[in-house]
């Protein structure tokens, strides 16, 4: 396992590196989010750091990993690279959402074909189901949840962290070179995209991110514990940004709103801002979420049946209270037009954009 802290520590070192280059670039050949009503940001900024994550994800894999289970690596790696590429191609032109779809149902097909799917189920098409399923959502929830400077890659480190120390614990080599790949690009990213951000991961960085999360979750083996449990344990891990997808989802319908085409201020993190937190505060409080519903994971994977269960409820519970409180928070006025907002962008003193 000495290979999987390689693998992390160049994915690192890579992702700081290239990071600026990928920025240039961007800023070059038109791959830039400018302000927007819908937007929190007050400046035209790259958004194609994912790219950045991709290439030093693939080179940590390619210099460090060892050959093991090498048709179903190389299929997560294929898969994980195209749904970049077409999210490459959306952040550029602006894809309509049936196209965003197809294209990531092409990124689960190539995962079934390399064998990666979910296995605990009867029949096979209820397999493939959960499959397509888990992936598209989880990587559609990492989209949605990139919302905020330093939140989307953030969380990922958070998430690839925990799957990490399972996975090495548990002795899962792919698993663990994987999580180790994604815990190195996501830190490396943040060094530029924590508040104030100088670039932002794009549609090419949270599919990307998304679909190596979600198929890590599919991966993650636990021998000495029932499929019955072990099924939680990633779905807890990934709970911020299950959460935030719900609760963008409910708040959009019940307005009348269409949740994948109606984009807005209505996410986790700007309900926090409007409840009186700061951007970096609303950001590092869902870190620390994230955190604690990771340790929650591993008392999971330590509990009965039964208590396993109970806790799984007691976290449904939780969420489900937070989500009624969050979703009445109005959301009509723009996060930049709050006073606390206004006052942190006329500060002199304040950190702004490079």
């Amino acid at each position: 396992m000495s290979s999987v802290y390689l693998i992390f520590l160049f994915a690192l070192i890579a992702a700081v590196i290239a990071m600026p280059a990928v920025r240039w670039a961007g800023e070059r050949m038109g791959f830039v989010a400018h302000p927007e009503a819908r937007k929190i940001h007050s400046v035209p900024i790259p958004q194609i750091g994912g790219i950045a994550m991709l290439i030093a994800a693939l080179l940590a894999i390619f210099f460090f990993g060892e050959l093991y289970n090498v048709p179903q690596l190389v299929g997560i790696l294929v898969s994980a690279t195209w749904v970049s590429l077409v999210g490459a191609w959306d952040d550029r032109r602006e894809l309509p959402p049936l196209v965003k779809f197809v294209g990531q149902l092409i990124g689960v097909i190539l995962l079934i074909m390399a064998g990666v799917q979910v296995t605990f189920l009867p029949y096979s098409w209820m397999n493939w189901l959960i499959t397509v399923a888990w992936v598209i959502g989880i990587t559609n929830a990492i989209n949605f949840l990139d919302n905020m400077d330093g939140l989307s890659g953030g969380i990922t480190a958070v998430a690839s962290a925990f799957f990490l120390v399972m996975a090495v614990r548990s002795g899962q080599y792919l698993v663990a070179s994987l999580s180790a790949a994604l815990l190195g690009v996501s830190l490396g990213f943040l060094v530029y995209n924590f508040n104030p951000a100088s670039i932002f991961m794009g549609d090419s960085g949270s599919l990307f991110l998304g679909l190596m999360l979600a198929a890590v979750g599919i991966k993650l083996r636990f021998p000495s514990n029932n499929a019955i449990i072990t099924w939680m344990v990633p779905v807890v891990v990934l709970g911020v940004p299950i959460f935030d997808t719900a609760l963008v989802t409910i708040s959009r319908l019940r307005r009348g709103l269409n949740p994948a085409t109606t984009p807005g201020q209505d996410h986790t993190s700007h309900r926090l801002v409007r409840i009186g937190y700061t951007r970096r505060e609303a950001v590092m409080a869902l870190y620390l979420v994230g955190g604690v519903l990771g340790l929650i994971s591993e008392l999971i994977l330590e509990a009965e049946r039964l208590a396993a269960y109970g806790i799984l409820v007691s976290v449904a519970v939780a969420g489900a209270v937070a989500l009624w409180y969050l979703e009445k928070i109005p959301v009509n006025q723009p996060i930049n037009q709050l006073p606390q907002e206004k006052d942190v962008e006329d500060d002199p003193l304040s950190n702004k954009n490079p």
